[in-house]
Formats: structure tokens, sequence, C-alpha cells
């Protein structure tokens, strides 16, 4: 082969310089980039913009490049440089070491991946590197790599579930569900499931507390919310926010179901604003007691679950006053019933009656009239009233304290999260397991097709099962990691983002693959022995329970917002620094002209892609939404107005960061798979996963530069492929989720 001087010269850049010329002309801008980038003599050559190299020109480098390539060893074709470098060797050209560290700094500015842009060169017939193909992997295997964290506990409860004692009760009325829930409880309660919780029980494993509620909530979700209820708020509360001789005095009961309570926070004209709750609790030094009550009627604790019926004891949020001075946000455990069942004096509930779903569960609606409570029912270990009657408290922020109190939630969001994933895992074992036996139509007579087949029905269901996936890893590393802080005594202050984001998410996806799964089974899924009928009325509220979405969402951003800000304070310049590096860094990549049309499958799939993008993303709304808020202060606006009036910007960057919070979490978490085969599998669903998240949001990515439109119809074309290839998986998938049969119910799921 023959090469020009100046092209042999030039021989490890000429791979790269293919590249960057083959998706399309450069234009003045990309070419200064690539000047920039790399000074190299001979370069000015290819990157003259009045002889820009031809068609034919270019073919007959690829030509050349590949004939080069076809002797030479798969190692030395790792990436472009090392391609170039291996062929300028064949030919007996010399290279200056600091030039090849040159051309692998270009490489890695513009973001070409070795194996994507490698394939371009290698002969006809040669096997390129790429994805694998939809591996069968054991459903033991996958379901090993599922179960964690605590196995041990989730093999436990699914043979719970499969006692004759657990039958889904079809239609019943109200009375009779709620007494037939709380018999299931006292199930539960005997075996020891609620002690889990708690540290007083031998039992004590928060994450196996965990664990057992998402995997009950395969089988009725009124029992689930009742079991969270009991054992997860009302216990929570004690547990969180009492002093040890608290938790001995209560919580054992409440962990054998010998004391039925309530977690009494939401006021009727208070839900997600805790900080402005109206209930009051007045001490009055004189008896040594707090005076709770309910000054009017927007003040009455609203749809507080086990109140209606069951509940003895409550946990009641009220504002503290001690000696006329307020002290915000307090909780004290209230006596509502005696020991007959009937209310206390000055204790008023109302049965919050037939509701969308969760018909099992009593939610009551309480008000207090001058009820008094002993000064020791105060939950005390943040905050206290001493023998003189003056208030203490270890934490001298009012901020901080009242947060601190409302690390109970930080639990329930979890464990609202993993619920919500059943419900979803559910929803894909009955209508996948249809879609795999119900045929329609065909290409001839009798010969007809099953609704699995067809790609209109995969593309309900898959990307959904694919969410399932990815989501109960994520989720699953939350669980490890607020187990593992509340276990040590830590800091829950730093999971209240993570815990939100996910309860957001996972909640969102357990109520629309429900729907998705109701409507793939047509007329069957209507019909309420087949579980979708309970599933989407029941699973609704998840997206209000534990804090409204839409809210949530908010409180990730200002999370994001508020860390953001403090990279501007003193002292903190090199944190900043740090984050526009950051920024620019990520445009550089992806960004720059030639990466934004790079559209090879090898590519497409790249970590890194899906990393860069889903950050860049996050930073850029970051800024953007930081500016106009700081904009519209320095017109005059209150913090609070210039919030309100970009909400809308809050709520995309709080998106944004749910995303990359998501990609980030199964990262960490396949990192514990050891399987190979469920490893495959798992890594497949998260690359699956992120092209699905770019694809949904694409307009965004070619507004702000990011994608070419060819490389945007390549996102989808390679979106739908993966999608394909993951049908030879799908029943071992639903299989691996361990969903007990007499739990699933549905006769149509096989």
């Amino acid at each position: 082969m023959t090469w020009s001087d100046a092209d042999l010269g030039l021989l490890p850049a000429l791979p790269m310089l293919y590249v960057a010329w083959a998706d399309g002309e450069l234009t003045d801008r990309e070419l200064d980039l690539l000047r920039s980038s790399c000074n190299l003599e001979g370069l000015d050559a290819w990157l003259d913009p009045q002889q820009r190299p031809s068609a034919t020109r270019l073919r007959l480098l690829l030509s050349r490049i590949r004939a080069a390539a076809r002797d030479l060893d798969l190692d030395q074709r790792h990436d472009l440089v090392d391609l170039g470098l291996a062929i300028a060797r064949v030919e007996g050209a010399d290279w200056d070491p600091k030039a090849v560290e040159s051309l692998r700094a270009l490489q890695d500015a513009l973001g070409f991946h070795g194996a994507e842009a490698v394939a371009e060169f290698l002969p006809a017939g040669t096997e390129v590197p790429s994805p694998e193909s939809a591996s069968v992997v054991e459903t033991s295997t996958l379901a090993q790599a599922l179960d964690e964290p605590r196995p041990w506990v989730r093999h436990e409860t699914r043979a719970l579930l499969e006692e004759p004692d657990f039958q889904h009760v079809g239609e019943i009325g109200t009375d009779a569900y709620r007494t037939k829930v709380f018999q299931w409880l006292r199930v539960l309660a005997s075996r020891g499931l609620g002690g889990l919780a708690f540290p007083t029980s031998e039992r004590h494993d928060t994450g196996a507390f965990l664990a057992a509620f998402e995997t009950l909530a395969f089988f009725d979700l009124s029992l689930v919310v009742k079991f969270g209820v009991q054992f997860g708020l009302f216990g929570g509360a004690i547990r969180f926010l009492g002093t040890a001789e608290q938790q001995r005095r209560w919580l054992p009961q409440v962990a054998s179901l010998d004391v039925p309570g309530c977690f009494a926070m939401t006021e009727l004209g208070h839900g997600s604003n805790v900080r402005e709750l109206e209930t009051r609790a007045v001490y009055d030094p004189g008896r040594d007691q707090f005076i709770v009550t309910t000054p009017r009627v927007s003040a009455q604790k609203d749809w507080i679950g086990n109140a209606a019926v069951h509940g003895r004891l409550a946990v009641v949020f009220a504002q503290l006053e001690v000696g006329g001075q307020d002290h915000g946000v307090h909780a004290l455990v209230v006596p509502i019933r005696g020991p007959r069942g009937g209310a206390r004096r000055g204790v008023r509930v109302v049965d919050c009656g037939l509701k969308m779903g969760l018909n099992g569960v009593d939610n009551g609606r309480l008000s207090f009239h001058q009820v008094r409570v002993p000064r020791d029912h105060l939950l005390g270990r943040f905050a206290w009233i001493d023998d003189e009657g003056q208030y203490q408290s270890p934490i001298a922020s009012p901020t901080r304290r009242f947060f601190s109190m409302l690390g109970t939630l930080v639990g329930g969001r979890i464990a609202v999260a993993g619920a919500s994933l059943s419900v979803a895992k559910v929803a894909l074992a009955v209508s996948l397991g249809y879609a795999g036996r119900r045929r329609q139509f065909g290409p001839g007579p009798g010969e007809e097709v099953r609704l699995i087949e067809y790609p209109s029905h995969q593309a309900r269901l898959f990307p959904a099962l694919v969410e399932t996936l990815v989501l109960h890893l994520a989720v699953h590393a939350l669980q490890r990691d607020y187990a593992d802080a509340v276990d040590r005594g830590g800091e829950l202050r730093g999971l209240e983002s993570g815990a939100a984001a996910l309860k957001v998410r996972s909640s969102r996806h357990g109520v629309a693959t429900a729907r998705a799964g109701r409507e793939a089974c047509g007329g069957r899924g209507y019909a309420a022995v087949n579980r979708f009928a309970a599933l989407c009325a029941d699973a609704e509220v998840f997206q209000t329970f534990e804090g409204d979405n839409t809210v949530l969402v908010q409180l990730v951003a200002k999370d994001v917002l508020t860390r953001f800000r403090g990279q501007f304070s003193d002292g903190r310049l090199l944190g900043l620094a740090r984050h526009l590096e950051t920024l620019g860094s990520l445009l550089l990549r992806e960004k720059n002209p030639i990466v934004r049309r790079l559209r090879s499958e090898a590519h497409l799939v790249t970590r890194d892609l899906h990393r860069d993008l889903l950050h860049g993303r996050e930073l850029e709304l970051t800024q953007q939404v930081a500016g106009s808020i700081a904009s519209d202060m320095a017109l005059g606006a209150s913090p609070f107005e210039a919030f309100r009036d970009n909400q809308l910007g809050v709520l995309a960057l709080g998106e944004a960061h749910i995303d990359r919070l998501v990609f980030e979490q199964v990262e960490r978490e396949l990192e514990r798979v050891d399987a190979p085969d469920a490893r495959h599998v798992l890594d497949r669903a998260l690359t699956t996963w992120a092209l699905g998240r770019l694809v949904a949001d694409r307009a965004w990515f070619l507004e702000h530069g990011y994608l070419s439109t060819d490389k945007s119809k390549a996102l989808v074309l390679e979106h739908s492929s993966l999608l394909t290839e993951l049908a030879p998986d799908v029943e071992i998938v639903v299989e691996a989720f361990g969903i007990p049969a007499q739990a699933l119910g549905a006769p149509i799921a096989g």
C-alpha cells in the first residue's frame, strides 16, 4: 500500500480524522476545535476550510485504513489512536511520544469511544464488538440477585402469604374487609414481622422490615398500609422521636398489636406543609400536663389510618406552647380510645367512609377538645419539659429540630417506593402472563399469533418491565443505605432527598404500569378477579401518600439548588470552580459537533454517554433555574415569590436530578451482583432504561445542542431494538420477582 508523504506523517491521526469528517461537513467552529485540541505538523492540510476532503478521498482513506487494519491483532485496535499507531509502526513511520499524548487528549475530548469508532475500519466479516444479544439466565440466579438485601425475610414473607389464611377476599363489605385486614395484621404481629422495626425486639432489623413490607405488597395493599401505619408510622414515630424509656414502655405493645395506634400528622387545612399545622399542645404547669386542642375545623387530623375503628393511641403532631412561648411542631402520644373501644373524653372520631381504594384501612378524622395528657407523653428524644416546667432541647436551632422530627417520614417514603414496585411487578406478571398465552389474528385461518409477539404490545409492556428492574435496584440501594444509617444511629437528613425522589418515581411507575397492564389485558383485565381493579384503585393514593409527588419533586430540586448556592458562599469558591469545570468538561465531550453526530450502536449504548447526558442536563438546568430565581429576587421578588414563579423550571430540574440519581444508584448496586448472567440482564436493563429516558426527553437534548437530528433518530431505533431483544428473558424476569401464586391470584396470569 502506498501512502503520500503527508499522510505517512499523520498516520496515527488519520483514523480519527476520518471519523471526524465521515458524519458530515465540518463547520469552521468544528475545525477550530480540532486545531486547538491538537497541534500536529501536516494537520492543516486536512483542516483547510477551502479544501475539504472529497467523498472520493474519504472512501480511499477508509479503504486504505481497512486494508492496513486487516493484519493487525485485536489488541492493536483498542481505540483510534492505538489503531493509527499500529498502522504507523507497520509502515515504519516515526512518531513523537508527545504527539501521541496530544492525540489521546483529542480523542478523549471528542468522546470517540474505542469499540464504536474502530468498528468502522474492521474488514468485512470481522466480528464487531457490540452489546450481547439476549442471554438466557437461570430464574434462580436472577431471583437471588433481586432478593438482596435481606433475602431471608423475603422468603419468610412469601411462605406466609402461601398459608391458607391469606386469600384474596373478593367482594366484601367495608366492615368485614376492615375486620379481615386486622386479623391478617395480628398474624403478622404474632410472627414477629412488626417487631423487625424496633430495637426493643430480638428480631430487630430495619432492612428486613422494609423487605417484608415490600413483599407483602404482592398480596393486599390494605394490609400493607395497615402494616405500615401500625409498625412504620405510629411505632416508627415512637422509635425515632421517643426516649429509650418511652421506647421500652410502648414499642413491645405496638409490635404485638396489643396497642393499635395512629400517626396523626396531616390536617384538613395542612397536608404537606407540616410546619404550619394548627393543632396545639399547651403545657399546664399546675397539673403537669399538656392540653391538646383542635382550635378550628381546618386543624382536624384528616385521613388518619387506624383512627376510625382500631386505634387506641395516636402520635399527634402539634404546635407546642410552654410558658406562653411557641416552640414549633412536636409529637405527643395521645390516648384516643378506652379499653372497650369508645372514644376518650374530648376526642371526636369521624369515619372517613368509603374511599376510591384501600377500604380495608379504617381512615378517620380526629379532633381534640381540651384533651389532657401527662408530661411524659411528649416524645422526648429531641425536646422535653424538665421537672421545673422548662422547655429543654439539645438542638438549639428550631429549624434543625423541626427537620430532625420529620426523620420518621424518610423510612415511610422508602417503604412506599418498594410497595409501589411490587404493584408494578404484579401488574406485569398478570399482563405478560396473559400476553404469552392469548392469541389474536395471524397470517391465515387458524394461525393466530400470541399478543406478546406484536411490537405494539412489547412497546406497551417491555419499557415498564425494564423500568421496574431499574427502580428495583435503585430502591434496594436506598433501603441498604437507610438501614445502615438507622442501625448505627447515623444521620437520616442526607437520605431525605433520595427517599423523596424514589418515592415519586416508583409510585408514579406503579400506577402507570397497573393501568397499562389493565389495558393490555383488554376486557379480561377489567374483571375484578384479575387484580387490576384493586391495583389501580389502591395504588393511586401512593402518589399523594407520604407526601404529594409534585411537592416532593420540588423538595428534591430545592435540595439541588441549596447545594448549588452553597458553592458560592465564602470559602467555597473551589467547589464552584469544580462545578464549572465539570460542566465545561461535559459540554466539550457531549456538545461538541462531532460527538453530536455519532450514532453507531456501540456509541449509543455506552454508559459514559448516558451518564454525561443525564448529568449535563441537570447541571444546565441547575444554573438556569438558579439564575432565573436570582434575577427575580434582584428585581424585588421575595424568595417565596421567585421560587413560585419559577416552579415549572424547578419541577424540570427535580425530574432531571431524579433521572441521574436513579442511574447512579443502579450503577452502584450492579457492582454487588456477583453472577455474570444476572448482571448481564440487569446491566442491559439499565442501558435500555437510560436510552428510554433520553428518547423521552430528546426534544430538550436537541434544543440544547447535545444531539443532532440524525443521532436523535438513532437513539429511538436503538432503544426499540434493545426492547425487542428483551423478549427471550421476559418470562424469566417475571418468575424471578418471586410472587407467590396465591398472592398473585389472577386466573389470566396462567
